[in-house]
């Protein structure tokens, strides 16, 4: 046995490599920890990094496997179960990415937009594990959320050691992942202050890119204009953040940037995915629909080998990650250490599909062909698939009225529902929802959830769609059942003016069988607590409105308001 520490991890020992210090092409250096066994031999690693502390990660070694609602769920300890690695018979590398934990540097805005890139840190610290005496020179990477960003990150840049990755529930166009259809999401906010069950990040020299670029003057007039919006002026963690911006650097930054382009374009990973060429999983489970949106979008952008892997529904997964390390595992088995244990002899797509509980493979998504169907939106709260042929005067449109939640507690919400279905129905893909409404200011949110409806009143959440009203504009991506929308500029609405909404509804796979309804639910602002919010943190909801709002939405002969949904093509067609 060589000499070097060892801890005991149950019946394990591991041996343990702390605070290696390893050298960035600046002059900084970072900080890692390294655990493998104890046989003192050189084996394949599997490189973790995020903003979020080592030492965080360290507790996967005395905390069991976590999920919500448990109070001790941590989302940031990410990196994966130490141990299991160890078993495996690889080196866990666990680090601080600049400027936070025990690394040196300075980390400027999300994901070191405006400082040294990531993907630049993370090529000289793969190089650098793959020349040390416990490595043999074969590299792959490891962890949820973060961690999987970086992993993409790192790809981009081409170290040449960097043989495989395995991305599980990664963060891509970060504009749609903080911002789901130009409605402010607070669940990043969590992971960087610290909240709602997240420790947060590990700030040691984290500077925003806003305070960082602008002069105080004009970053004093800016945030003026901000507070002009008056969901943000409402909202008092908001004008906290934006009055005291210190140590709320990351999350100021996007309550700044309400608006895609530059500033996010620069840093999202999806641009960069046409440079990697080595083999990558992406894995990621239903119920958080953007997330699934750009797992796809990476998916088809990707050059070289590649896999898909959209799981079941809750969408939280446990803390230490590690319901898919069997998975992980025999992907770097396969890359990593050579073994041929026929991986990529199977399918590139794998797709959990909810009701059925089945799983569907094909080589691409979606992985059936799909028929565009819609559901139109009827009185008396009906969903058909025929649609309404009298007018407004006969068809009068349903409404609601939505107080501020500054003086009410109650969400008001207003659905439309099939009838049961009498014969298991598919539907996977995109979808879309056409909404004719009138709304008396010049601004609200469309919040569109559906569900699937048991008869005995039990409901599962099936996809989400969500819009700003001024961000209603549609680009040229924009096909039937898919719309994309620009969200490069806010445009007020007329007050009183009928208009056609067109929200995205992210990717699903579901069937519903016999005596379930599909049921489509519109708000405003988020239902402070129901089966679907209960499984993911505290703070993992949408910013509300903060003007009261009265909504008609007409679904008449003129204005045929509907869903517009994938139902799979029936083979015997």
């Amino acid at each position: 046995m060589a000499d070097f520490p060892t801890i005991q991890a149950g019946e394990q020992q591991i041996a343990v490599r702390k605070d290696l210090r390893v050298p960035m092409r600046d002059g900084v250096t970072l900080a890692a920890d390294a655990y493998h066994g104890t046989e003192d031999k050189p084996r394949p690693a599997l490189v973790a990094m995020s903003a979020y502390g080592k030492e965080l990660q360290a507790l996967a070694l005395t905390t069991p496997p976590q999920r919500r609602p448990s109070p001790m769920w941590d989302g940031c300890i990410e990196a994966g179960d130490i141990a299991r690695v160890v078993k495996e018979d690889y080196v866990h590398v666990i680090g601080d990415m600049r400027g936070t934990g025990d690394s040196g540097g300075e980390m400027i805005g999300n994901y070191n937009a405006g400082g040294v890139p990531q993907g630049q840190d993370l090529y000289d610290l793969i190089e650098w594990v793959a020349a040390q005496p416990w490595c043999d020179g074969n590299v792959g990477m490891i962890g949820i959320s973060y961690f999987g960003s970086m992993q993409v990150l790192a790809a981009a840049e081409r170290p040449p050691h960097l043989k495989a990755i395995f991305v599980s529930g990664g963060h891509f166009d970060f504009y749609e992942t903080t911002y789901h259809g130009g409605i402010m999401w607070f669940m990043p906010r969590a992971a960087r202050e610290g909240r709602g069950g997240d420790s947060g990040i590990a700030h040691t020299n984290v500077i925003s890119r806003m305070r960082h670029v602008h002069a105080p003057e004009e970053l004093e007039r800016l945030v003026e204009e901000r507070l002009r919006d008056p969901d943000v002026a409402a909202w008092p963690n908001l004008v906290h953040v934006l009055k005291y911006p210190k140590n709320r650097e990351f999350w100021f930054d996007i309550v700044m940037n309400p608006l895609d382009g530059p500033w996010y374009e620069e840093r999202n990973p999806i641009n960069l995915a046409r440079n990697i060429d080595i083999p990558v999983y992406l894995q990621i489970d239903q119920g958080r629909g953007w997330t699934v949106d750009g797992h796809i979008e990476l998916f088809h952008a990707l050059n070289g080998p590649k896999k898909l892997d959209i799981g079941s529904y809750p969408p939280m997964q446990s803390r230490p990650w590690i319901e898919e390390h069997d998975k992980m595992f025999r992907w770097y088995d396969h890359w990593l250490k050579g073994i041929d244990n026929g991986v990529m002899d199977e399918p590139a797509v794998s797709v959990f599909v909810e009701g059925s509980r089945e799983v569907v493979t094909a080589g691409t998504w979606p992985p059936k062909p799909v028929e565009y169907r819609s559901l139109h939106l009827r009185p008396r709260h009906k969903l058909s698939y025929e649609p309404e042929l009298m007018g407004a005067e006969h068809a009068a449109p349903d409404g609601f009225y939505q107080a501020p939640l500054t003086v009410t507690d109650k969400v008001v919400t207003v659905s439309w529902s099939t009838e049961p279905f009498e014969e298991p129905t598919e539907l996977i893909g995109t979808g879309a929802a056409h909404l004719f409404a009138e709304i008396d200011q010049d601004d609200t949110n469309f919040i569109l959830r559906l569900w699937d409806a048991a008869p005995d009143g039990r409901r599962q959440l099936i996809t989400t769609g969500y819009l700003k009203a001024s961000h209603r504009e549609l680009d040229e991506r924009t096909t039937e059942g898919n719309p994309y929308h620009p969200h490069t500029r806010a445009v007020p609405v007329e007050p009183g003016a009928v208009e056609e909404y067109v929200l995205r509804l992210y990717p699903f796979a579901a069937t519903f069988r016999p005596g379930h309804r599909l049921v489509a639910e519109l708000s405003n602002d988020e239902p402070l607590a129901d089966a679907h919010n209960a499984l993911l943190p505290p703070d993992a909801f949408h910013l509300p409105v903060g003007r009261p709002v009265t909504h008609k939405i007409y679904r008449d002969a003129a204005h045929p308001s509907r869903l517009v949904l994938p139902f799979t093509t029936n083979p015997g067609e």
